[in-house]
């Protein structure tokens, strides 16, 4: 089983879905602006990553991020961190 190491939500590896999200589904940042595949997006908070005591920093930016559907819908990778999945409400859009 795969964690959020934000939330704690749970599900398997086969249903981890790495589409772009259809039309009808638009994917917003924070205030309400619209993210595409390739943007770049700012954290807005200090996110604590469970298991461990590293914490992604206010600030951080992220380019080329992809869209994704579920409810962790930013895939991206963080320096230090590695690959990880974001809610879009705790990314603004630069």
């Amino acid at each position: 089983m795969y964690v959020c190491q934000e939330c704690a939500h749970e599900w398997a590896p086969g249903t981890i879905a790495v589409d772009i999200p259809h039309d009808d589904e638009v994917v917003r940042d924070v205030y309400g602006n619209v993210l595409s595949d390739g943007d770049a997006v700012t954290v807005i908070k200090d996110l604590k990553i469970r298991g461990s005591s590293s914490v992604i920093k206010v600030g951080t930016k992220k380019k080329n991020i992809r869209l994704v559907n579920g409810d962790h819908d930013i895939d991206c990778k963080i320096d230090g961190i590695g690959a990880l999945q974001l809610k879009s409400e705790f990314a603004k859009k630069t």
